[in-house]
Formats: structure tokens, sequence, C-alpha cells
């Protein structure tokens, strides 16, 4: 029998920064992570935005998340001796006269801080960029290499023997507490665990447990490109993103598809990827890669933290949507810090908000 105080089902964003962090506290984790190659996690391009969304409206919590997400990606790569976070400037184009003319109109309030800089009301000549309205510089931004981060703490997992790359069946999850002890759980008659999380990300839909909670698969595709013309000095964003991944490469999109949605790429989805970079771009670019995954977006666009309702010992953590890279650090710690007893969970990200929607089964 295989002892753990946490058991963490799922080794995306949310399973894997919630792995780390409760094994850097000194508590026995065993993991499990299928590997889906259409997670949202492994073909995200990683963008840290402050500022974003057709309202140009700060990020959530911005002040707080993104210097914490910031110094735990930097801190990750000191321990692995590899890059995995780049800061860099993120020029938004303005569309239109009119979206140049609200947002300078905002600016005198200073709205966004010092994440928002130099507001250009003419074309910055930016190399290959279309801008004829000027644009906005963002600042403490940058991209993350997600799948080579969420690789080398997969990698540490395997060889230590903590992380198992197969899928888990809950079905053959057992709660082994007497009444009135500490929650404990028995899977598949090898392993015991104090508590379980889950964060299967869109998944959870599928789970017996969870599925009650207001998660909508959504899905979006990014192409890969080269593009000699473009200068990787910064992220550009009009209604689509361009990141550099170095070599003249760049990663651009995303677009947001709601059920039912084809598995994989689309020829729709690289047809709207394409337009939307042609209009950034005066540049002649080549795809050279489509991929597709599934976001697990939520109602009102925030997280879901917290314990279930009727199952002492079994929590969910997930619901990041598209912001995982800037959530996924803070909340990790949040989440750890609940566990523990230690703090309350955030009432903006707390599942409670939601227990509403719960079947109460009908023995009570």
């Amino acid at each position: 029998m295989t002892d753990c105080d946490f058991l963490v089902v799922g080794h995306g964003l949310a399973g894997a920064t919630l792995a780390d962090e409760l094994r850097r506290r000194g508590h026995q984790v065993l993991a499990y992570d299928a590997g889906r190659p259409d997670s949202a996690s492994r073909v995200a391009a990683g963008l840290v935005n402050p500022v974003a969304g057709r309202r140009f409206a700060l990020a959530w919590r911005a002040e707080e998340l993104i210097p914490y997400a910031t110094d735990y990606y930097r801190a990750l790569e000191v321990r692995f001796k590899q890059p995995f976070f780049t800061a860099a400037p993120i020029f938004k184009v303005f569309g239109s006269a009119q979206e140049q003319a609200d947002i300078v109109a905002r600016s005198a309030a200073r709205p966004w801080g010092d994440f928002v800089g130099d507001i250009i009301t003419h074309d910055p000549g930016l190399p290959g960029v279309t801008a004829p309205h000027g644009g906005a510089w963002l600042h403490r931004g940058g991209y993350l290499a997600v799948a080579e981060l969420l690789g080398a703490l997969a990698a540490e997992g395997r060889a230590a023997g903590w992380l198992r790359p197969e899928t888990f069946d809950w079905e053959k999850l057992v709660s082994s507490a007497p009444a009135g002890t500490s929650p404990a759980f028995v899977y598949n008659g090898t392993v015991r665990a104090r508590h379980v999380v889950c964060c299967e990300g869109a998944e959870s839909i599928n789970n017996p447990y969870f599925s009650w909670l207001p998660l909508t698969p959504n899905q979006g595709e990014v192409l890969d490109v080269e593009c000699a013309g473009l200068d990787a000095g910064q992220v550009l964003n009009r209604s689509a993103y361009v990141v550099p991944l170095g070599g003249g490469r760049f990663r651009v999109g995303a677009t947001y598809r709601w059920p039912p949605f084809a598995e994989g790429p689309t020829a729709d989805g690289r047809a709207e990827l394409v337009g939307r970079l042609a209009a950034l771009t005066s540049a002649p670019f080549a795809v050279v890669a489509q991929r597709a995954g599934v976001r697990p977006a939520v109602r009102d666009r925030k997280p879901l933290l917290g314990p279930h309702p009727s199952v002492p010992g079994l929590s969910f953590c997930g619901g990041y949507g598209s912001k995982g890279v800037v959530l996924a650090p803070r909340l990790a710690a949040l989440m750890a810090d609940w566990l523990a007893g230690r703090a309350d969970l955030w009432p903006e990200v707390s599942l409670a908000r939601y227990r509403a929607l719960w079947p109460v089964p009908a023995n009570g």
C-alpha cells in the first residue's frame, strides 16, 4: 500500500503547481495524469497579459497575481537550470480611431497603474506591424514556455515516483475513514490518501463528484507561423496575440469555440487565425503548425476551489480558463494554505458560490 497526504488528479498547470506547492511544504504527494494532448495547458502560448479584452480592463488581482507568478517561474528556472519565462513588452494595437479615442480618454484617470506605459496615437513604425491608429505599450507582462515547464515538473515527478502517467479511475476511489475520524481514501486497493484533489481541467465535466459545477469546455486553436518580417522583441495583441517562439517563429491565437466542437484543429480555426494575423502584419508568413486545446471555462470567468459538499477530504482546484499562467501559482499557494487550515478561500474563487447547483442526493 502506497501512503500519501495528498492525491492530486491531473498535472496541467493547476495540478502541477498545486502538487509542487504541497511537496515544497513537506507533504507526501502522489499525482496521476493521463497526458491528454488536447489539454489547454499543453497548447497555450503562456501569455501573461495585465490588460486585455474588448473592455481593455486591468486583469483581476493583477497587482498580486502577476508578480507572484513571475517570481514562481523564475524560481523554477533556477531549480531546473532551464529558461521558462520571458519578460516582454506587449503592444496593444488599436483597431480603430474610436478605440484609440476611448482608451486615450480613459488614460487620464490611470486605471491601469504602471501596467500601461506610452499610448501612441500614430503608427509607431514597428517592423512588419500594421498599426495606423497606434496602440498602447503594456508593461510587466511576458510569456511562459508552458509545455517545457510542465515537462520539467513531470520528468521530476516520474523520476522520483510521485507522478504516475496513467488515467485515474474515479470509480476505484473509496472512502476508508470510520465515522468521526479524519478523511481517508483508498484508490484501486493500492493507494491510501488523506485528501484527494481534482485538477482535471475540462475533463472534470465527466467527473462523478464534480460534474455539477458550471464548467463549460471551450476549445481554442493556435497557429505556429514563420514570419521573418516581424520583430521578436515584443508580443503583439489585436483580436489575436502574436507571441515569439524564437528562430523567426511566432504563436498566434486563439480562437474560442463553444460546444459542440470538432476534435482537433479545424479549417475554420486556421482561416480565422490567418485572417487575424493578416490584419496585424504586412509581412509574409507561413503556417507551420496548428494545435487545438480545450479550456475549462467557468460561467463567471473565475476559478473554482474548495471542498465537495458532502465528501470530506475531497476537493476541486481548477476552472482557470485562458488565465492559468497568471492564476496557477498564487492559487496553488492559497489552496495549500486552505488545506492546512491556515487561510480561508477567497469568496471570488470558492466553489461554494455555486453550492445551489449541487444535486442533493435523495437520501440527504
